[in-house]
């Protein structure tokens, strides 16, 4: 029986790069369009997304922006405190695209999955472990209220097609647009 390995140091983590077998990947990927994709396409009659890729670009502005944000608020958190949780999502179907108003998502997207990454904090909970909660870097009472993030605090978004970054009153630290595969062309997947 294999063992869970253990890291006793940030620096150990990050020592060598993450692996995967590449039979293990084909078998995940398989079961997932097999069981939940097929389910999908096959109850609501459409072609789902089967993947989701970022420019490496923007997932390193997102990751840098929660890191620079989080230092202006508390200086003592580190990397090990932090995270990014994905959400699993789906866009509006089209007779409600309307809500996608001020995005950069094309209605081809309409009703497919997709991914809505926010970040993440270590604190504790009323029993004192330590947990990772959803938090907004630019909300400092999101900092010690775990899951106050929806309240009216200013704060980011990243828009990966335009690099932008926008301040509102309802909105969060998120990522979210990516390009899935379909609508784009699916000869670019290895799996």
């Amino acid at each position: 029986m294999k063992t869970k390995p253990t890291f006793s140091s940030e620096s150990e983590i990050l020592s060598g790069p993450s692996t995967m077998n590449t039979t293990l990947i084909q078998n995940l990927v398989n079961n997932y369009r097999n069981n939940q994709l097929s389910t999908i396409n096959s109850n609501l009659s459409m072609d789902d997304a089967r993947s989701i890729r970022f420019d490496l670009n923007v997932l390193k502005k997102f990751i840098a922006d929660i890191e620079s944000e989080v230092q202006k608020v508390d200086t003592n958190i580190n990397g090990q405190d932090l995270g990014i949780r994905f959400y699993y999502a789906a866009y509006p179907s089209e007779e409600n695209w309307d809500i996608m108003e001020n995005q950069s998502v094309e209605p081809e997207y309409a009703g497919k999955h997709t991914l809505v990454m926010i970040p993440t904090l270590k604190m504790k909970d009323e029993n004192d472990a330590l947990l990772d909660y959803d938090f907004n870097p630019l909300d400092p009472s999101t900092y010690s209220q775990p899951n106050n993030i929806e309240g009216n605090a200013e704060a980011l978004t990243l828009d990966s097609r335009e690099n932008s970054t926008t301040s509102t009153l309802t909105e969060i630290c998120a990522q979210n647009h990516g390009q899935l595969i379909p609508p784009a062309d699916p000869k670019t997947e290895t799996y």
